[in-house]
């Protein structure tokens, strides 16, 4: 692929003395990073953060970069990936694995179809070159339908926020502009599917997520005040 051939591990520019770097070379790198990882995970965090840490590794290597030859699921597979490291950083705070946690991974999972459904429409000639199974190339209908769809979804997501006491109701309001926004775009781009429409996409959702958690940290609830309040029902009990 144009967009992955001068890598420098595909170019073979890095080097060890006397030899260059090989696959086997590269696999025994990410095992002498991975298994270290997921230990200090487990035992400097806790047992939770090590195994979705664990998850994610073999989720990534073992389905997604597999299944990219194999079958459009793999983007599927690849939001689930994607949305894994917020659970992963929710959990290292709190030990458990609340409802709050798993809104932000949905958070991550819907964003990423409309931003890399947008990327991979401008490179489908380079995907099926390269032969990989990307909606854009095998059913490019789906491609936009699904980029549209997880878009609106996000307005859902943003209300769903204060129903599960992560964030105030004043989210949902402040968010709902930019939410309506990269569904518009995503709108046109399921309206005309070009080129031009999938690049204005691509680029709102590069600035389109970070914003999101902004707005949702700025009206996030206090843990805290819910052991307090939790803790003055007790009493009172």
């Amino acid at each position: 692929m144009n967009r992955t051939k001068n890598r420098p591990l595909v170019r073979g520019q890095i080097r060890i003395p006397l030899f260059s770097i090989s696959p086997l070379h590269a696999v025994s790198f990410a095992l002498a990073c991975g298994i270290p990882g997921v230990t200090l995970l487990t035992l400097g965090v806790n047992p939770l953060t090590g195994f979705l840490g664990v998850l994610n590794i073999f989720l990534y290597t073992c389905c997604y970069t597999p299944l990219k030859r194999l079958s459009i699921i793999n983007t599927w597979v690849g939001a689930v990936v994607g949305a894994i490291p917020p659970v992963m950083g929710w959990t290292a705070a709190t030990g458990s694995l609340d409802p709050g946690a798993l809104l932000l991974g949905a958070f991550l999972f819907s964003w990423q179809f409309p931003h890399f459904n947008a990327l991979s429409w401008s490179l489908r000639e380079d995907y099926s070159r390269g032969g990989y199974r990307m909606m854009s190339v095998t059913h490019p209908a789906l491609c936009k339908r699904v980029a549209l769809r997880h878009s609106v979804g996000l307005i859902g997501l943003s209300a769903l926020a204060p129903v599960l006491d992560v964030t105030s109701w004043t989210f949902p309001l402040i968010s709902l502009p930019i939410n309506l926004y990269i569904s518009y775009l995503a709108f046109r781009f399921y309206r005309t599917g070009d080129r031009q429409n999938s690049r204005k996409l691509f680029f709102c959702s590069l600035w389109h997520l970070p914003t999101l958690l902004l707005l949702a940290l700025t009206c996030k609830k206090s843990r805290l005040a819910h052991g307090e309040a939790a803790g003055a029902s007790s009493a009172a009990l």
